[in-house]
């Protein structure tokens, strides 16, 4: 491809003009934020925001109408695109990009879904991996202008507020200007929420894209309707401007990472180093005395030695970190609330000290690094090398793991066939022989 204006790029944007690893990419992500989302829809988060969405933001007789997401009810495409938002939010395993701080699935695909599953006319499975192309790039490109141009650091909410916004547009058929001024209602109604606050108060408050989701499906209906925005600044402003230059020739979608462990990516590098010193040395946790963890700053602002709830958790840094070290996991068995009382992660967790240093500072931009000592009862100190997360693009989770992960999440909620059903419907999206109505059965089951 050329160098494309924004308007240009998401209103043109042909499935042959993706080159084929970012259409891997979109599928890959499709997959894996599908598992994130079954799960999701067992917590409590998800159930109360599935209910708040049936009964505050339905859908009429006449009105446009969209499934909750493994819900199944009908509501307003803007209520399935916040609870379903909300739905993935609610289990930190989804997606994301280290040099945005954020991620963009979480909001993306809920409000991708919601469109879609709102419009009168049949989408093909190109369409869709077109639409979500777009949102992720979009989005992307976005958050790297927000976190350049504002002194606050914003949730995830506030920037893919945007990239749903210009999928949206562009599944309705709006007009160039029309795209502008979604993007620019989205931007200005998108929550610019502080990331800070919810690392400091862990709540269900989250990466804010519970709100971006349907700020962002919301401003594509409203410029339908001729409802005015533009500009957004984050795209059209001038120091923005270094962020959209080589838009359509370069991706950004390539830094898309995905997660092995369901808790802030921020605590991934100490949970791998102390897999690999546990395991290359032949340990249990009871030989364990304490630890240190030498990480960045925003890292150590996940103290969490003993959260009491599993939003806590997810915040948390060293209790996961004594996760992995007592149990040698970070899986299902692990998201239940029982996992906050196990006595030797408690122990193990009040050990453990974090320390933030310059170097990892300096170098925590476009990966996240982190190295870890174990200080044992006999005396011994092992130290581990420094570690980034698994999951990165120089470092990617195989195509097993994200199905392995996909089914560990979904077998449980949505029972093995449909899983794989599911994971079989993603793997021909592209082909001609993807059916929508057959997917969409898959994950909007009936109530």
């Amino acid at each position: 491809m050329t160098k494309k204006t924004f308007p240009d790029f998401v209103q043109n944007l042909r499935f042959e003009d993706i080159p084929p690893h970012i259409v891997a990419i979109m599928q890959r992500s499709l997959l894996d934020t599908l598992g994130v989302a079954a799960i999701g829809s067992q917590t409590e988060m998800s159930c109360i925001t599935r209910g708040f969405a049936s009964r505050h933001m339905p859908c009429g007789a006449d009105t446009p109408k969209a499934r909750l997401l493994f819900g199944g009810a009908d509501v307003s495409p803007m209520g399935a695109a916040m609870a379903g938002a909300f739905t993935i939010d609610s289990i930190d395993a989804h997606d994301g990009i280290t040099p945005a701080k954020g991620h963009a699935g979480s909001a993306v695909l809920p409000g991708v879904l919601a469109m879609v599953d709102s419009l009168e006319r049949e989408v093909s499975g190109q369409e869709l991996v077109v639409a979500l192309t777009i949102g992720y790039e979009i989005a992307y490109r976005a958050g790297l202008a927000l976190h350049a141009t504002v002194p606050d650091y914003h949730t995830s909410g506030a920037w893919t507020a945007l990239g749903v916004a210009a999928a949206g547009a562009r599944l309705l058929g709006v007009s160039d200007a029309q795209l502008c001024h979604a993007v620019g209602i989205a931007e200005y109604h998108g929550p610019r929420s502080q990331m800070m606050r919810c690392i400091d108060h862990p709540t269900m408050l989250r990466d804010g894209v519970g709100w971006g989701a349907p700020a962002g499906v919301s401003a594509a209906f409203l410029a339908a309707d001729g409802f005015t925005g533009a500009p957004a600044i984050t795209i059209e402003g001038s120091d923005a401007a270094p962020f959209w230059h080589d838009l359509g020739v370069r991706w950004e979608i390539e830094s898309t990472h995905y997660k092995a462990y369901p808790v802030c990516r921020w605590a991934h590098p100490a949970i791998d180093a102390v897999r690999d010193l546990m395991q290359e040395n032949d340990l249990t946790s009871d030989m364990i005395d304490r630890a240190r963890i030498l990480t960045f700053h925003y890292a150590t602002k996940l103290a969490g030695h003993e959260p009491k709830t599993l939003d806590e958790m997810t915040y948390a840094l060293a209790f996961p970190f004594a996760i992995m070290a007592v149990r040698g996991k970070i899986g299902v068995a692990e998201l239940q609330p029982e996992i906050l009382n196990d006595p030797e992660v408690l122990r193990i967790s009040r050990a453990t000290v974090l320390q933030e240093t310059e170097h990892y500072n300096k170098i925590s931009i476009k990966k996240r690094w982190a190295d870890v000592t174990l200080y044992l009862k006999d005396g011994r100190e092992l130290q581990s090398k420094a570690y980034s997360p698994r999951g990165d693009p120089d470092n990617p989770l195989s195509d097993a793991e994200i199905s392995g992960k996909f089914h560990m999440f979904a077998d449980g909620v949505l029972g093995a066939k449909r899983a794989q059903n599911i994971e079989d419907q993603v793997a021909i999206v592209t082909d001609d022989g993807f059916d929508i109505n057959v997917f969409l059965a898959l994950i909007y089951p009936s109530p």
